[in-house]
């Protein structure tokens, strides 16, 4: 028997174990007396209380329930499917950069995001550019005749080259135009939501939009307003980068407004004050100081390309000053529309554009008519430059499309990029169409606006990702170097790890 201090553990082997199987008076009836004799629960069989045979009934009913075969199937399912989610959550930890992650797939989606918008911003540019240009056919000289035979000077009669001038003038007219196609954002919206969600009808996709507007305070009459203060903000906007590519050329214009982006990042710290939040006092001094040398690039790049023609005899200054304005232009733009409505999701920002479409068409054509009228703007109704026009429309309603709705599917960073890898593609259509030549402080400044955009997308953490580079450089070097050296073994008994700086004992050396 155990004493009341002892333990049942395995080193007390005299424990008493309990039966598996426990018979109660209950479960027991005598067969001969009917339920006259009483069994000792846990305890031997007495005369008096002789103990019962243990029949197959009464063990089968003490035994717990059968699983069925559906059961089964349906636990073996279940198991399988946990088993595959477990797998895909570990081979997604395991290798986060394969090429069917999440984040590849984004990789892959802003690569194409960037060339679309590369494609289309160089295009509207250079539809814009091509409008103020017309070829002439070339036209025979007059036959000299006889009479004219002292001082003659032999002329051919026949002109191989073409004659370029300016047959088109109506840089107000090209926005307006342009800023019209803004109204087929929510139409285009509205198809893919359709197709998308079967379920909902085209009242209420509408109809939440507009809730979420009254949700946030906007009254029709205040969101008439800011509609259309944003819609003059724009077209002065587009008709500054209009009119500066009547001056300039399409790769020079396209290098100044690159700009909008220090000036959206600048702005967005000092009005919607977003950018240093959550970061190191250290990280976001080194983040300050980068933005400033880039700001400071951008400037200087911006000066090179005013001056590259002269101050005297040249308009270059103008166009340069017009194309900065115009970056400056599109980064308040930026900012106001974020600081005025806040998050807005995708329904309420297609909404907002076509309604700056529809503002643009109802409200701002009398001041195509009166440029018109008044001769500031040269608009000949023979000769207006229909298929570049409508080109240069339907690639800016492209840029705009992806340049708005393009963090959806990728990071915004390969949405920003956009903007300076139109800068080769551009100048190789310059040097193609029109033999230009980039040299002396056009170059330097288009390299100097370039480098500035890079600097001004670095994140803020940037002196982080440059350490860890540095460290993985030396460990690698190191490897090459001592590539016959082992690492020293650790020695597990005592921990300690060979080291220069301490003895085997501790101490320091």
């Amino acid at each position: 028997m155990v004493r009341d201090g002892d333990l049942p553990t395995i080193f007390n082997p005299k424990r008493v174990r309990a039966p598996s199987v426990i018979i109660t008076s209950e479960e027991v009836v005598d067969e001969r007396g009917g339920g006259s004799g009483v069994l000792r629960a846990n305890g031997p069989p007495t005369p008096l209380s002789p103990r019962a045979p243990l029949t197959p009934q009464t063990s089968i009913s003490s035994a717990p329930p059968l699983t069925t075969q559906t059961s089964l199937q349906h636990g073996y399912s279940e198991s399988a499917t946990s088993s595959q989610d477990e797998e895909r959550q570990l081979r997604e930890k395991r290798c986060p950069r394969s090429c069917c992650s999440k984040m590849a797939k984004k990789i892959y989606y802003g690569i194409c995001v960037t060339c679309i918008l590369t494609i289309s911003w160089v295009t509207a540019t250079h539809c814009i550019k091509y409008m103020y240009i017309q070829q002439l056919q070339p036209t025979p000289l007059p036959a000299p005749t006889a009479s004219s035979t002292e001082g003659y000077v032999v002329a051919y009669t026949n002109i191989t080259s073409k004659h370029r001038t300016p047959h088109f003038n109506a840089p107000f007219f090209t926005a307006w135009f342009c800023t019209n196609w803004l109204m087929f954002f929510y139409p285009l919206y509205l198809v893919v939501m359709l197709v998308h969600n079967k379920c909902k009808s085209t009242g209420d996709i509408v109809s939440d939009a507009f809730r979420d507007f009254r949700e946030k305070g906007f009254t029709f009459a205040r969101f008439l307003s800011r509609c259309s203060l944003f819609c003059l903000l724009w077209v002065v906007t587009a008709y500054m980068f209009a009119y500066s590519l009547q001056i300039l050329q399409a790769t020079d214009a396209v290098a100044l407004f690159a700009t909008n982006v220090s000036c959206v990042y600048l702005l967005s710290w000092v009005i919607l004050h977003e950018q240093f939040v959550g970061v190191r006092n250290d990280v976001a001094t080194s983040a300050l100081f980068l933005q400033i040398v880039a700001t400071i690039m951008c400037d200087t790049g911006i000066a090179l390309l005013a001056y590259m023609d002269g101050i005297t005899g040249s308009s270059t200054l103008g166009g340069v000053v017009l194309a900065a304005f115009a970056a400056a232009g599109f980064g308040i733009f930026k900012v106001l529309s974020r600081k005025v409505m806040g998050e807005i999701t995708i329904g309420q920002r297609a909404l907002f554009f076509s309604l700056l479409g529809l503002v643009n068409l109802s409200l701002l054509w009398p001041v195509c008519v009166l440029l018109y009228l008044s001769g500031s703007e040269a608009l000949p109704a023979g000769a207006v430059p229909w298929p570049p026009l409508l080109a240069a429309a339907v690639a800016l309603l492209v840029f705009h499309l992806v340049y708005q709705f393009g963090n959806i599917v990728t990071y915004n960073i390969f949405i920003s990029l956009a903007l300076v890898t139109a800068l080769p593609a551009s100048a190789a259509l310059d040097v193609a169409l029109y033999d230009s030549s980039f040299e002396g402080m056009k170059l330097a400044g288009l390299v100097l606006i370039a480098v500035g955009f890079f600097l001004v997308m670095f994140p803020d953490n940037w002196p982080d990702y440059i350490m860890r580079l540095l460290r993985w450089s030396r460990s690698r070097k190191r490897g090459g170097v001592g590539s016959g050296r082992s690492r020293d073994p650790m020695d597990y008994r005592t921990g300690y790890i060979r080291s220069h700086l301490r003895s085997p004992s501790g101490r320091v050396r």
